[in-house]
């Protein structure tokens, strides 16, 4: 058999193969619904459950794939040509810019789109902000007094913290490549370079003890004592607290960054209708108001009441130019990945 022959009989077999390796199962019915995620399962699945729910023609039809931000990102880019998911949920405005650019998204339904206020949209309604999310510092409190906690980003590169640093993978994480890239974004609006902010991103390299490939990895390592002090969003931070780890947020003097975390219908969706009607369940004001009070989450739909949780945090927001953090951040990115990562 000629060689182009045989590639075009193994490349569906290839992909069938990919998709049952990651979880999922070929999907044809019309009520059926595949989610691309980066959202916590806990949280993505009892959402899910809830949707099948109110929506009882998609029970037990709802296929999800829980990867990194950046992860979905490329998979969905590698899937342009023969689109498998309906719905991109969880990704930094960076990574959704991304798809914009990249051609990936199809217009959110009009009704969620009315209860999003406009400073939250994407480019033409292709993405919809859902929450707003503050990156913050943590420590492990059997460790560390609040004494000697980290108060501010600086602390981190002080001597005093070498090798009690965890630090999420960040190429993979649509979270740590936003925290790296608005830090640098800070230094160089300081000092009129981002060499400052590189220069810092060294000092804190120096200081890591290890790059973990995932969240649930940073959880357990921080909480095993390995190391005291890390950087993440305070919505897991206190998640995990809720269920007994033994971590303290701390808001950085100089302001936490306030990331968008997004939803999107994918362009070319095979089950388009099942992705309109999810993220118009997602975004309605009962189902954020429960994941407000429930899981942290700082809503972009306004909710009649703010969760009590909220107020008690002391939230200050850093200053950031997220568009030239969206111009800048793979530029950026690949520069730490190729010569500062590992190497302090």
């Amino acid at each position: 058999m000629p060689c182009r022959a045989l590639r075009i009989l193994l490349i569906p077999l290839a992909f069938v193969l990919l998709v049952s390796g990651c979880g999922l199962s070929p999907a044809s019915t019309q009520d059926t619904l595949i989610i691309y995620t980066s959202r916590p399962q806990v949280i993505a699945r009892g959402v899910v459950e809830q949707f099948e729910q109110a929506n009882p023609q998609y029970r037990g039809k709802v296929q999800m794939l829980t990867i990194g931000a950046q992860e979905v990102v490329e998979r969905v880019r590698a899937e342009a040509g023969q689109p498998r998911a309906d719905v991109w949920w969880g990704g930094t405005s960076q990574q959704f810019e991304q798809g914009v650019a990249d051609g990936l998204l199809a217009q959110a339904p009009a009704e969620a789109a009315q209860r999003v206020p406009a400073e939250y949209h994407g480019a033409n309604d292709l993405w919809l902000g859902e929450m707003r999310m503050a990156q913050v510092l943590f420590y492990n409190s059997e460790m560390l007094s609040p004494e000697q906690a980290p108060k501010d980003w600086d602390d981190l590169v002080s001597p005093r913290f070498r090798d009690q640093i965890l630090i999420r993978d960040v190429a993979a994480s649509g979270t740590m490549r936003s925290i790296f890239s608005a830090l640098v974004a800070q230094k160089a609006a300081a000092g009129g370079s981002p060499e400052a902010g590189f220069a810092w991103l060294r000092a804190l390299d120096a200081n890591t003890k290890e790059y973990v490939p995932n969240p649930s990895d940073l959880y357990l390592r921080v909480q095993r004592r390995e190391a005291s002090v890390s950087a993440w969003n305070l919505q897991d931070v206190l998640v995990q607290r809720s269920k007994g780890a033994p971590f303290v947020p701390v808001v950085p003097a100089s302001g936490a960054p306030m990331l968008l975390d997004g939803v999107g219908k994918l362009k070319g969706a095979p089950h388009a209708a099942a992705a309109d009607a999810f993220i118009n369940f997602l975004l309605q004001e009962s189902t954020q108001r429960q994941l407000a009070e429930k899981s942290f989450q700082i809503p972009t739909v306004p909710l009649r009441e703010q969760p009590a949780w909220l107020a008690s945090t002391g939230l200050k927001e850093m200053a950031v130019d997220w568009p030239e953090v969206n111009r800048h951040e793979r530029e950026w990115i690949t520069r730490w990945s190729e010569q500062i990562k590992g190497r302090g």
